[in-house]
């Protein structure tokens, strides 16, 4: 049986971190990739502040120490001022993958009209692929479900582990060999 690979969630949200609301878009990740994901995963998950210095660190974290070859984020990927996800995601990873942001833009376009107000990004460090999410569950499985047919190849070649999905609920791509 091969290891489980550590897929690291987390939310960033001031209010959620400081106990006022409750966290709902980590649970709608960690949901949404127990529903997709048939190989073995454990989550690390963590609930932390719209705060530059502490997402890059907390992104560096998850990829260095803890060895997470998938970090998803929720939250913070907005216009306001404290949504600042995707510059601490563009402050810790080397290869930026500018085409999941792309996509998941012009699928939640399809469904409302403000998606173009979203910065969603991705990019890889080291051997993992770090993906921004929107805050909203509905969102946030509109988004997983235009990009995750491509992350498990992805990961495969960013050596990391092999990641097999669900055909029934989503078809991971990966070339003829």
């Amino acid at each position: 049986m091969p290891a489980a690979a550590r897929i690291g969630i987390v939310t960033v949200s001031d209010r959620a971190s400081a106990g006022i609301y409750a966290d709902e878009g980590g649970p709608a990740i960690r949901a949404y990739l127990a529903k997709v994901l048939t190989s073995p995963w454990e989550a690390v998950e963590r609930v932390i502040p719209d705060d530059r210095a502490r997402i890059a660190e907390t992104l560096i974290e998850l990829a260095d120490r803890e060895g997470c070859c998938l970090v998803v984020t929720t939250g913070g990927t907005g216009p306001a001022p404290r949504d600042v996800t995707p510059e601490a995601t563009e402050d810790v990873v080397e290869k930026p993958m500018p085409g999941f942001g792309e996509l998941m833009r012009q699928v939640s376009l399809a469904k409302v009209p403000t998606a173009i107000l979203s910065r969603q990004t991705a990019g890889i460090r080291g051997k993992t692929l770090i993906v921004n999410l929107p805050g909203r569950p509905r969102a946030i499985a509109e988004c997983l479900d235009a990009v995750m047919p491509a992350i498990p190849y992805c990961i495969d070649l960013i050596e990391g582990p092999y990641l097999e999905t669900d055909p029934a609920v989503i078809a991971a791509f990966r070339p003829k060999k």
